[in-house]
């Protein structure tokens, strides 16, 4: 990214030799990430991160494509959910939700269900991985029902990518999501896979950028960023994603000891069945002491949430937990701990004892 910034200063839609070689970087990254994914490199366009991505292929679904039935979940993130709403006011389309278990989980059941009843031009919008309570999707099941039911597949992949080794040649999928900062890349930068041959125009105008899907002038430092940190990522996932797991199972059974009657939300309390990089956790506090619970662990060098970091600052609370908790539970505060390949099992227990600690007081 310095070299970029430094060196390779120019716009990569201008002719001259700075242009060029400015180019030649932002296609070289696209080549990288569409083969690790197994796609081609058309089928990546650079944006500013995944919500961005999210907003791109749903406008191009309702806009472009005529989609007039959309099948979600209530525990989207915002980029999903507040982009539908917003979508609503001006076009005429359907919004069907599936049904989740108490866990967060999707009733694939009822997905087929939803599917069987197609009358319309239909898209299924569901996430990989929850970004509050880590919930993972069957990505392959979803797909393979969209396929039988001739139906349009979008997944935000944010959580996923990154983490996971997704062949997105093997499923049925049209569009998906990504944001370079949840791999360790940087800030503001992300890129959307758009299936090729899906007839669509731009979300932003002005210029033929990114083969004219999104026009504006590309940030190249930060593609060379989050492509750096793509490649990082899966050149040392098997090492990586051992060490987070091992991680996040010494956290369950840390903090099950320490606070015994501890609650974890959704199915983040499962190694197989949740994403190995999130933790949710319900603590027994009563809510006058949980008011300063986020402040205290800060002051202590602890850095976490209550529910999502895109909540944060928001007093309507998580949407996601108000779906799966009871009223007596959502009077408790949840923490959400994500870990990575830089974290230790020494701040593990430092963490543990905190709350330990604020618990018993």
């Amino acid at each position: 990214m310095t070299n970029c910034l430094t060196e390779v200063y120019g716009n990569p839609s201008s002719t001259h030799s700075f242009g060029r070689s400015a180019k030649a970087i932002v296609e070289q990254s696209r080549k990288d990430i569409a083969k690790q994914l197994g796609v081609t490199p058309a089928e990546i366009i650079f944006t500013s991160g995944g919500t961005e991505a999210d907003n791109f292929a749903l406008h191009a679904a309702v806009k472009d494509l005529k989609v007039t039935r959309i099948i979600t979940s209530k525990i989207e993130h915002h980029a999903i959910g507040h982009t539908l709403n917003a979508l609503q006011k001006n076009y005429d389309f359907q919004i069907d939700y599936v049904n989740i278990d108490t866990n967060g989980s999707i009733n694939y059941t009822h997905l087929e269900v939803l599917l069987q009843k197609k009358s319309k031009k239909t898209l299924v919008s569901l996430m990989h991985v929850n970004n509050e309570i880590g919930n993972l999707l069957d990505l392959k099941k979803v797909s393979d029902l969209c396929l039988q039911y001739q139906t349009l597949f979008h997944s935000d992949t944010v959580q996923s990518i990154g983490h996971y080794d997704v062949n997105l040649s093997e499923i049925n999928i049209d569009f998906c999501a990504v944001s370079a900062h949840k791999f360790h890349g940087p800030k503001g930068v992300g890129f959307a896979y758009i299936k090729k041959n899906t007839p669509i125009n731009p979300l932003i105008y002005g210029g033929e950028q990114e083969r004219g899907y999104r026009a504006g002038t590309e940030s190249v430092h930060n593609i060379v960023g989050l492509t750096t940190a793509f490649k990082d990522a899966y050149a040392n996932l098997e090492k990586d994603s051992t060490h987070i797991k091992a991680l996040k199972a010494y956290f369950i059974s840390e903090i099950i000891k320490a606070i015994p009657n501890v609650i974890f939300n959704g199915v983040s309390g499962h190694l197989k069945d949740s994403v190995y990089t999130i933790v949710s956790v319900l603590l027994p506090i009563t809510t006058a002491k949980s008011m300063t619970l986020l402040f205290q662990l800060d002051l202590k060098g602890i850095a976490c949430s209550q529910g999502s970091a895109c909540q944060s600052g928001s007093s309507k609370g998580s949407h996601v937990l108000s779906e799966i908790l009871t009223e007596d539970a959502l009077q408790k505060p949840t923490l959400r701990f994500s870990f990575s390949k830089y974290n230790t099992k020494d701040e593990i227990d430092y963490v543990i004892e905190i709350l330990k600690d604020f618990v018993k007081e």
